[in-house]
């Protein structure tokens, strides 16, 4: 452990003051290096700051007396959260940082999230805000972020907030007191993305690029799992991608909730590292609860994947559509691409015989796809369902291929 890593404290000490003193107390006390950063904007701040509120200000490209006279309190806390994450940024490139917290409501749930995001995994970054028994995905994203729910409201020291509080400022202690895990590695870092409906085969080919003596990292294609892919891939973590699932980009296109947003199936293509693509549960869109789904989707076909979560098998025409935006975003990539068709079912539940079995929308899609692609790219079409240990195979032998291709350009 680095005995000089320090604990940014981050919020507005003109609200939180005191709960932010309390809590660099704590850590001071354990022996900890603190750093009170302040990104309140309003009234005077009631505790002394080490960054203070003008510094962040001008670190997010305005002055205080700007945004304060401005009156706009959405913009401000733009301006602030920016200040914050490039002052957070210059703390870690100079090996200063060792965690994160901050404490309140909305506001500091959403300076903290927009001020960590690039941050190393593994760094704590901890939140303690009423945030956290709602909807989080705002805040968390893709991030390691821990979420601490306080109960009752951040507004004074009582009993029951002077407690949480102190729980939170131990578990920051107590995460420094561990050294911080060695991410460096001769191995070849391959992401696969994976789906229940997919999970064999994104299961059989993590386990054998770990027999190849690569490392595996799969990622759930919920939306979240998604973004978090791409991002790790547009930081320099990833030296290829066995992009098997694809389906958050039918969830993108009809309107589900698992989308990953526009730029899913980009990140490999600028950076140019290898990627092989399948169509894994791109017969399906996903939605909550039966009662959450459009009422113009009531004549299409469905099937309860478990009590909250509802799949809608895609038709032809959005089939069409999708093949058609795969084409576009592999067709722009710098890197090796190669696109792996099973034709007999995207997902375990689109076999022959099985809810969502439609050849015609399948073919809707291969025929697009196939028909949109640059030419150079290699499409290798297996009379298989996407479960079946042929394409897991496949994807490996590619995979390993370009390893090797990749090692030997080097040496």
């Amino acid at each position: 452990m680095n005995p000089e890593y320090a604990v940014a404290l981050i919020g507005s000490l003109d609200t939180k003051g005191a709960e932010y003193g309390y809590v660099r107390d704590l850590l001071l006390e354990e022996g900890r290096d603190v750093v009170l950063i302040d990104t309140g904007v309003l009234g005077a701040p009631s505790q002394s700051a080490d960054v203070g509120r003008e510094q962040v200000a001008r670190a997010g490209g305005s002055e205080l007396a700007t945004i304060q006279a401005s009156g706009e309190r959405g913009s401000s806390m733009r301006v602030m959260a920016a200040g914050a994450r490039n002052i957070l940024a210059e703390m870690d490139r100079s090996g200063q940082l060792g965690a994160v917290l901050a404490l309140g409501g909305s506001n500091a749930a959403y300076v903290l999230s927009h001020s960590v995001e690039d941050l190393p995994i593994g760094l704590p970054k901890v939140l303690v805000s009423t945030m956290a028994a709602g909807n989080t995905a705002p805040y968390v994203g893709h991030m390691d972020l821990i979420l601490i729910n306080p109960v009752v409201d951040i507004n004074g020291l009582n009993r029951l907030s002077r407690q949480v509080l102190a729980n939170a400022a131990h578990a920051v202690s107590g995460m420094l007191s561990a050294d911080r895990l060695d991410s460096a590695t001769d191995k070849s870092v391959i992401a696969i993305s994976m789906f229940g409906v997919t999970t064999p085969c994104g299961t059989e080919i993590a386990r054998q690029v770990e027999v190849q003596k690569q490392e595996a990292l799969t990622f759930h294609a919920t939306g979240v799992g998604g973004k978090a892919m791409e991002a790790l891939i547009r930081a320099g973590l990833i030296d290829a991608v066995a992009d098997i699932t694809t389906t958050e980009l039918a969830d993108e296109l009809v309107g589900g909730v698992c989308s990953a947003g526009p730029t899913r199936l980009t990140a490999a293509g600028e950076v140019g590292i290898p990627q092989i693509v399948s169509l894994g549960a791109l017969d399906m869109v996903n939605f909550g609860r039966p009662e959450t789904v459009p009422t113009r989707f009531k004549r299409r076909t469905f099937y309860e994947h478990n009590p909250e979560v509802t799949l809608m098998r895609t038709d032809a025409a959005e089939c069409a559509k999708l093949g058609g935006v795969l084409a576009e975003k592999l067709n722009r990539a710098t890197g090796p691409v190669e696109v792996l068709i099973p034709t007999q079912g995207f997902s375990m539940i689109s076999v022959p015989g099985a809810p969502f079995h439609d050849p015609d929308a399948d073919s809707a899609l291969i025929d697009s796809l196939t028909g949109a692609l640059r030419e150079e790219i290699p499409v290798h079409k297996l009379d298989v369902d996407i479960n079946d240990v042929t394409l897991a195979e496949k994807a490996v032998e590619l995979l390993e291929n370009w390893m090797v291709k990749n090692n030997g350009s080097n040496a």
